[in-house]
């Protein structure tokens, strides 16, 4: 991969050179960029009408130019996305980051938001963040997995955590350290920034009645769980959003993946697909996160490095309200929708698929030492609150899906 960048450095017209003013050597780092940023520096020996006429002209003609921004104390950053131009949830949540980050630093952190694309392709961004040409990124961590499995604990790995169990475990559970121990491997500073909540099984051409049907079936779906339907004889491939849908209607797969009802309807995934499943087994809480270039992260000061962090933290919440409400409006309008059939995803296939799982991640925690301690917190903490999440959230959800009146309604 090659990508190229340009930069802009501000300089005097070189007209200036041809006069007879003579240049001095800055003396110090603060004076050569004063001379960089301002005027030349004018030696005083000999003062005379003419020299102090060209000073002035000099001046006059710096002054006709912006100061640059650093001059100012202002940090330009790009963030790119994996994501479609205008993408619901995705693509909406990086801009509104990019724009709390610029106002809660009073402008000092002036951060550009691009889509998939615009700057590199959608799942270029790490290689970019990593060698400095983009300063951020705004992706799922499974995109990387081609540089370590490690990745995938940080998106979302099958029969995994849940959004709130993700978010436990990164900041309460040491899964921040490890991450940030992964991550800097790749110059990166990693935070988590969204969560998609539980994700749908995917889109179907056909008709899924067992572990049979996935024999030869061609799907998109990155991440681990991609490799279980590999277990269950799938043909696995990885597609950016934007490619699903003509994928899909030229028959080049035969299943997709994406998110929920919300960003599938978006993307137009039930014009193309007749059969939706679920439940999401390969992501019941997808995270995303902000990577950033960790020499740029480096060199913010305490208090600005705890801004962003503040900013991405609340816009984890504020992100999951918004999947789990709009969802649940669109998941309405496709029930309604004729022509699709929602389906659960029979027993005997889920038993399957978390066989494949379970066999999957023992191979991935075996991999190398720090992939093999990632994972092994990972599984700690699992076994630690799923106990809890059965006994508070499971059992509460199934004693209100009992049939009784509530509100007036049945």
């Amino acid at each position: 991969m090659s990508i190229v960048t340009s930069r802009r450095t501000m300089t005097i017209s070189s007209r200036l050179a041809t006069t007879s003013a003579s240049y001095c050597k800055p003396e110090t780092t603060l004076q050569a960029q004063s001379c960089l940023e301002t005027v030349p520096c004018i030696k005083t020996a000999t003062v005379n009408r003419r020299s102090l006429v060209l000073r002035a002209g000099v001046i006059a003609s710096a002054a006709a130019f912006p100061a640059p921004a650093i001059s100012q104390g202002i940090r330009e950053f790009k963030m790119a996305t994996s994501w479609p131009k205008g993408l619901p949830g995705l693509s909406s949540s990086a801009e509104r980051i990019g724009q709390a980050i610029t106002a809660a630093t009073g402008k000092r952190i002036q951060v550009s938001v691009f889509a998939a694309g615009e700057l590199v392709k959608p799942l270029e961004v790490f290689d970019a963040v990593s060698s400095g040409v983009v300063d951020m990124y705004h992706s799922a961590e499974y995109y990387w997995e081609h540089r370590s499995p490690a990745f995938n604990f940080f998106a979302a790995v099958p029969f995994g955590f849940t959004a709130d169990e993700l978010a436990a475990w990164i900041h309460f559970g040491g899964g921040q350290g490890l991450w940030d121990e992964l991550s800097a491997n790749y110059n990166i500073k990693p935070l988590l920034c969204l969560n998609t909540g539980v994700q749908m099984g995917g889109w179907f051409t056909k008709e899924v009645t067992g572990p049979e049907s996935f024999a030869g079936l061609k799907y998109r779906m990155p991440g681990l769980g991609g490799e279980v339907l590999r277990r269950l004889g799938a043909v696995v491939v990885t597609l950016g959003g934007g490619e699903i849908v003509p994928a899909l209607r030229s028959g080049a797969i035969d299943a997709s993946e994406w998110v929920g009802p919300w960003d599938d309807m978006y993307l137009g995934l039930h014009k193309v697909s007749k059969f939706y499943y679920y439940p999401g087994f390969h992501e019941p809480g997808t995270g995303v996160a902000i990577g950033i270039n960790k020499t740029r992260w480096d060199s913010l000061t305490a208090e600005d490095r705890n801004v962003i962090t503040t900013v991405v933290n609340g816009e984890y919440t504020y992100s999951l309200a918004e999947f789990n409400t709009n969802n649940a409006k669109f998941l309405q309008e496709l029930s309604h929708d004729k022509n699709i059939e929602i389906r659960k995803f029979d027993d005997s296939l889920l038993l399957a698929m978390g066989k494949a799982s379970g066999e999957v991640m023992a191979e991935v925690g075996s991999k190398d030492p720090l992939t093999g301690r990632i994972y092994q917190s990972y599984i700690e903490f699992r076994s630690r609150c799923t106990p809890w999440s059965d006994i508070a959230e499971r059992s509460y959800l199934n004693a209100r899906s009992l049939p009784f009146p509530y509100g007036g309604k049945a």
